[in-house]
């Protein structure tokens, strides 16, 4: 064997040797680089569908959506989805393409906690294909139901909410808006402080909304809305774990909204109030590490049934169940009172003193209901149910005679007495 041929074998085998490995050590030279890299990083950087709209856009209009995260929509463990149900009022800005800010408000509600400032959501800025343009409109949507779910989560600086002063400072942050200026309010509506502090409020009829909007107006917390489209959701929508608005509490409340935002004025160009019939859903929420502040509870005073004690001298001769003529006037009150209240519901509840005898108790008390029932239907009263008590277990009117004795006569004259109860749905 030629020692030559052998050297020339030995010398191509290593430099085929060099060429085969080579391509190896770069794959790993760069994949080690890589390493480096991403370790320095911390993680592989993903991608931000919604980086586009926060990009400066010159947008025609602007928006600012606040939502409530006070303990009344919160609750406890699952809290109202404002995020999942406004997925249309989302919808209609992206279309408008506002620029948009969104914020959450508890509290005193002056200040705003800002989840994100003046995005934009102009789909088409240099987008000129279709097929885009119509993700560019999906993403925003979905990155602002994304803020929403953010802002409602956030933990409310402090206990209740002031609804009024949540709207004066939305307005105040569209200032120097030169297009249309939008202000979306996701809440249930029932501020605990303020000048529409609604908890001992009655919910019941327009003279109260009349005078809470008179306060709210004299101590100067009616917020300028002058220029501004204004939309509120959710009102008469607490969570579910607390206590919740009747149907004709809910028509109450709204009214007091469109009052106190003006809607009832005469119309201003570029102002208006709208309260958005949305069904808010609700959504579980982990158990906060800190304690959550929560919210004074509103009473609905209303729930309370509305009580009329008539005395037995007024209504009946003794010993007999047929009304006297001289009590229809006051019966007639009570009918009018019982017509004007929504779904009202009437309880008559008849009483005889203890002079009759005693197995003519409850025939007398049952039959002296009965007439007060017939007097009231008659009087155009439906839902009227009557109820023979016979003796009463206590006189249900506080003493009023000197000394806090009542005198043998006024006893008797509350014994045989005859309840109505009006109670609202």
């Amino acid at each position: 064997m030629n020692v030559t041929d052998t050297t020339d074998h030995a010398a191509a085998a290593r430099r085929t040797g060099r060429r085969r490995g080579t391509p190896a050590l770069a794959g790993a030279l760069g994949t080690a680089l890589l390493a480096g890299l991403l370790s320095a990083c911390g993680e592989a950087p993903r991608l931000d569908a919604c980086a586009w709209m926060k990009e400066p856009a010159d947008s025609t209009g602007r928006t600012v959506v606040l939502v409530d995260d006070s303990g009344s929509v919160r609750g406890k463990t699952a809290g109202r989805d404002y995020a999942h149900s406004i997925g249309p009022l989302l919808t209609a800005l992206v279309e408008r393409k506002d620029t948009v800010s969104v914020g959450s408000f508890s509290g005193d509600s002056t200040q705003i906690t800002w989840i994100a400032k003046d995005r934009s959501t102009d789909w088409v800025r240099d987008n000129h294909n279709t097929i885009n343009q119509k993700k560019r409109k999906q993403q925003a949507v979905g990155c602002l139901t994304g803020l929403v779910g953010k802002a409602q989560r956030a933990a409310p600086r402090s206990g209740g909410s002031d609804v009024l002063a949540a709207l004066a400072a939305g307005a105040s942050s569209l200032d120097g808006t030169s297009g249309r200026r939008g202000l979306l309010v996701l809440t249930d509506g029932l501020s605990t402080t303020g000048c529409a502090d609604l908890r001992a409020a009655a919910f019941r009829d327009r003279s109260e909304i009349k005078a809470i909007t008179r306060v709210c107006a004299a101590r100067d917390e009616t917020p300028d809305l002058t220029g501004v489209h204004l939309t509120l959701a959710g009102v008469g929508q607490p969570a579910a774990d607390r206590r919740a608005p009747t149907a004709a509490q809910r028509t109450w409340l709204s009214d007091l909204w469109r009052s106190l935002c003006g809607a009832g004025r005469k119309k201003t160009s570029g102002t208006s109030c709208t309260l958005a019939p949305a069904a808010i859903g609700t959504a579980e929420h982990s158990r906060p590490r800190k304690k959550v502040p929560q919210d004074p509870a509103v009473r609905y005073a209303q729930d309370r049934p509305e009580s009329y004690e008539l005395p037995g001298a007024a209504l009946f001769d003794t010993n007999a169940s047929t009304v006297r003529p001289q009590a229809l006037p006051l019966l007639n009150d009570v009918a009018v009172s019982a017509r004007t209240t929504p779904g009202s519901r009437v309880t008559v509840l008849g009483y005889v003193d203890p002079r009759g005898r005693p197995d003519n108790n409850h025939q007398l008390s049952q039959a002296r209901a009965d007439a007060v029932k017939d007097v009231l239907t008659g009087l155009g009263v439906r839902r009227v149910t009557a109820h023979g008590r016979g003796l009463p277990t206590g006189c249900a009117k506080p003493d009023h005679a000197p000394g806090g004795r009542m005198s043998a006569e006024d006893k008797l004259q509350c014994d045989r007495r005859v309840d109505i109860h009006i109670t609202r749905k």
